[in-house]
């Protein structure tokens, strides 16, 4: 088997957008960025959101299907080689667990919905990779249902948001009976400018010198004024207004007629061309440029810069620095943190020898971050920090992550009904039940040897080890202990026994 910390391994990246899904195979070699294959489906999931915010089962058939033709070429790919990400249809879907259920089961691989920043700092990504520049620049992405703005620098993104405004939810607000007129595109600007209207200073033109547009939208704009001969590419407030006209002038998507136009994308070009002609006038941009890269390659980038970390003695990545971040915002104290990881790594390591660096370093994470809550209040502290996880921006992470990173904290104290649901995994379990013994082992706050106590699997039970001279000098954590061995027997998945 090959072995998947190999940089030059080869990767799977699969973005299931609001508008279509894509899978790119490529490899990292030399710092080099080589694409082997690439598939794009226009599956239309953004489309597919009912009035309740529910994925109709069209829809949801539609993406199933797609997911399946993108496994049968993503068999032979361990795991770690592939990265699937979901974005803004995704973050609204009120069915999204259920749907990610049945998505995973036919990809075969994890799907992990990223936050509107997440997914805008990886299309940075992508961009600083395939299109490296010096000077500062923004990075425009119009995506189905969202739009994101960067501002960066180098490889650095220096300002990132995402805005709830795509070409497909624009398009299907104001254009959605296929008319065309002048002023459905008029409202159009309006509700785009009204979303976008935070970000216009911030992202003004005194803060940058280059503009590029990245992925659909503006790829498909720059295709059709090429074709036309209206521009090199280049998109401008004068191609803008030109192809403008040609959609009023056909008065209907479907007589759309445009050179290089695909037939997929005229249901939603007028949406995308109302954003692009808000973004023009408001933001000062003369010249849009299309990008060469976009979110799946920043998935290929960021996942090659995790299996590289993984070949460092201490493996470490731009979630590492998140969680620094949070510890100083959130004033955590550091020395506890690090006693309780210590603990809990030691009493993880005994009962799944086996299991992957991510599961140890998510079960880290919890353990650095399982006192955020304490800012907010002593009281449920333990809840104010499952909360803080689930909802806090953290670059590098996706909220998936995030989500099962708060359910491990919300799990360290008190009863296991309220995480019964997530206790159903062996790995959460596990997981939980080493944060538990290592909170209550560290509950003096003060060194502590990490060696003292051990933890054993017995069956499908925990075995929990210390020695009597132990146990009599630290009488008040057994009795810690002896209740939280109660607390296993009368609601956990599994039993843990302590010594007679």
């Amino acid at each position: 088997m090959a072995d998947i910390t190999t940089p030059e391994l080869p990767l799977a990246a699969v973005d299931m957008g609001s508008n279509s899904f894509r899978l790119e195979i490529a490899q990292i070699q030399r710092g080099r960025y080589r694409r082997s294959e690439y598939y794009k489906d226009m599956v239309r999931l953004g489309a597919g959101l009912d009035d309740q915010g529910l994925l109709t089962e069209e829809a949801v058939q539609r993406g199933l299907e797609c997911l399946r033709r993108f496994a049968a070429r993503l068999v032979g790919f361990a795991p770690a080689q592939v990265r699937a990400v979901a974005t803004q249809t995704l973050r609204e879907a009120r069915n999204r667990d259920a749907f990610l259920l049945r998505a995973q089961e036919a990809l075969g691989h994890t799907i992990e919905v990223i936050s509107g920043r997440e997914e805008a700092r990886l299309i940075y990504a992508g961009v600083a990779q395939l299109q490296p520049a010096d000077e500062p620049r923004l990075v425009v992405d119009i995506g189905g249902r969202s739009t994101e703005l960067i501002l960066g620098r180098g490889r650095t993104p220096v300002r990132a948001e995402s805005f709830a405004v795509g070409c497909v939810s624009l398009s299907l607000r104001f254009f959605g009976d296929g008319r065309i007129d002048a002023e459905a595109f008029r409202a159009a600007r309006v509700a785009a400018g009204a979303e976008l209207e935070e970000a216009m200073e911030p992202f003004s033109s005194r803060h940058w010198q280059q503009a590029l547009g990245s992925s659909g939208t503006a790829g498909a704009v720059s295709q059709i004024l090429a074709a036309a001969g209206v521009s090199d590419g280049r998109i401008t407030p004068e191609g803008l207004a030109w192809l403008e006209q040609r959609c009023i002038a056909a008065g209907h998507v479907d007589r759309l007629d445009l050179p290089g136009l695909k037939p997929e994308r005229r249901a939603v070009i007028p949406g995308g061309l109302a954003i692009l002609q808000t973004l023009a006038e408001n933001f000062g941009i003369a010249t849009l440029a299309p990008a060469k890269g976009a979110l799946r390659q920043g998935v290929i980038v960021d996942l090659h810069e995790r299996l590289v970390a993984l070949k460092r003695t201490r493996p470490s990545d731009m979630r590492d620095a998140s969680v620094h971040e949070l510890q100083r915002r959130f004033d955590v104290d550091v020395k506890q943190a690090r006693r309780v990881a210590t603990v809990a790594l030691a009493l993880f390591d005994g009962v799944m020898p086996q299991a992957d660096a991510e599961a140890r370093r998510e079960l880290g994470w919890a353990c650095d971050l399982h006192e955020i809550g304490l800012m907010v209040s002593h009281h449920d502290h333990h809840r104010h920090s499952a909360y803080l996880l689930a909802h806090v921006d953290a670059p590098g992470f996706s909220q998936s992550q995030q989500r099962r990173i708060g359910q491990l904290v919300l799990g360290q104290r008190g009863g296991l009904r309220k995480i019964e649901d997530a206790l159903a995994s062996e790995l959460l379990g596990w997981q939980v039940m080493c944060l538990r013994l290592a909170a209550i082992k560290c509950h003096a706050r003060t060194d502590v040897d990490e060696q003292a106590l051990t933890l054993r699997l017995r069956g499908r039970d925990a075995v929990l080890g210390y020695d009597a001279t132990w146990a009599k000098a630290h009488p008040r954590t057994v009795f810690l202990l002896e209740e939280e061995a109660q607390t296993w027997a009368r609601s956990g998945p599994r039993k843990l026994l302590l010594p007679r």
